[in-house]
């Protein structure tokens, strides 16, 4: 078997690694777009296109668009949380989109063994830092998490302690926005939200 060449690497690199430090060392940069800064790199070195079905099985995150030049007035946060058991294998979903619903982002990440309630609340946070750092100004985030909706709105208190300080940075990061709007969807208008929580169980995002 030959060995891999360099753009084989950086293309595996791009889809398949999580590269969390590499974002964390960078203020800003998401995991979607270094992967797609990764798979540019590859392409200079060779433009020809990657063999057999390779783009198709790409992970959904590699394939977002990166973030716009400019900041975005308006975004919308879809937000979810998986657990396989009450605790039990947990993820975080988030899908950021503009003001006419085109993709911005699509997170996730996995958070060990947690409650569902908690995966919710990671969901929300995920997707309102991603939008901060957009440069947002005004935020309508999506949740078909009635408990999560109704906490925020004020509806519901918080009388969980694991909760609480979920609770409380999400109350924080929304604060920071000039407006926000607070959406009950059913899960069926959800699903892309509850696909990224599931990838990232799956996938150990």
């Amino acid at each position: 078997m030959p060995a891999p060449s360099l753009v084989d690497i950086l293309r595996h690199i791009a889809r398949e690694e999580p590269l969390s430090s590499t974002v964390r060392a960078f203020r800003g940069l998401t995991r979607e777009h270094l992967g797609q800064l990764l798979d540019e790199a590859a392409t200079r070195l060779d433009p020809s296109p990657p063999l057999g079905d390779e783009v198709a099985r790409a992970p959904a995150e590699a394939l977002s668009p990166p973030p716009p030049s400019e900041p975005l007035p308006l975004v919308r946060v879809y937000s979810d949380g998986a657990a396989r058991g009450n605790p039990g294998p947990a993820g975080a979903g988030a899908v950021v989109t503009d003001a006419e619903g085109h993709v911005v982002a699509r997170l996730g990440r996995f958070l060990g063994t947690q409650t569902n309630n908690h995966a919710e609340y990671m969901g929300l946070l995920l997707g309102l830092k991603h939008a901060k750092a957009l440069g947002a100004r005004e935020v309508d985030v999506y949740a078909d998490s009635e408990l999560l909706i109704r906490q925020l709105g004020g509806q519901y208190q918080v009388k969980s302690a694991t909760l609480r300080p979920l609770f409380d940075e999400a109350k924080k990061l929304l604060s920071g926005f000039t407006r926000v709007k607070l959406h009950h969807i059913p899960r069926a208008k959800n699903a892309d939200a509850d696909a990224m929580s599931n990838r990232a169980i799956d996938e150990r995002m």
